[in-house]
């Protein structure tokens, strides 16, 4: 079954906070070679995500509840824009362009994002990171 609801939410954010990541996904594709990447991403406050993109693919989140920024970067690791979701805001959601630069800064506990991005999954790697 495939139901997003408060219940999964509420077991995906609980991994998340017992996570040393801090943060925790659960997939809705089958495989890691599937062609499309589905999945909830529970974040906390403090998770560390570099700053890196994806060639390949674009990405999309959609925020699902809390709240967080979406930081896009130049190649000089310089911020270029920023994007607060926000629910309250009616600020729901954004589009990353592939090879865009980008992290997260996750506000508020209990953050779950729905994520989507072209498969099969690839892992970073030290290209596709700003240290």
């Amino acid at each position: 079954m495939g139901l997003i609801d408060n219940n999964l939410l509420d077991k995906v954010t609980a991994e998340a906070r017992e996570s040393a990541r801090l943060r925790m996904n659960y997939n809705f594709h089958e495989t890691l070679d599937a062609p499309a990447q589905r999945l909830l991403n529970a974040l906390e406050p403090g998770t560390v995500l570099p700053i890196h993109r994806h060639c390949h693919t674009l990405e999309t989140y959609v925020l699902l509840r809390g709240r967080l920024n979406v930081i896009f970067y130049d190649e000089h690791k310089r911020e270029i824009e920023r994007y607060e979701l926000d629910l309250q805001k009616g600020l729901y959601g954004v589009n990353i362009p592939r090879g865009q630069w980008h992290t997260i800064e996750v506000l508020c506990s209990g953050t779950v994002i729905f994520e989507v991005k072209d498969g099969p999954y690839s892992p970073l790697t030290p290209d596709d990171m700003l240290e």
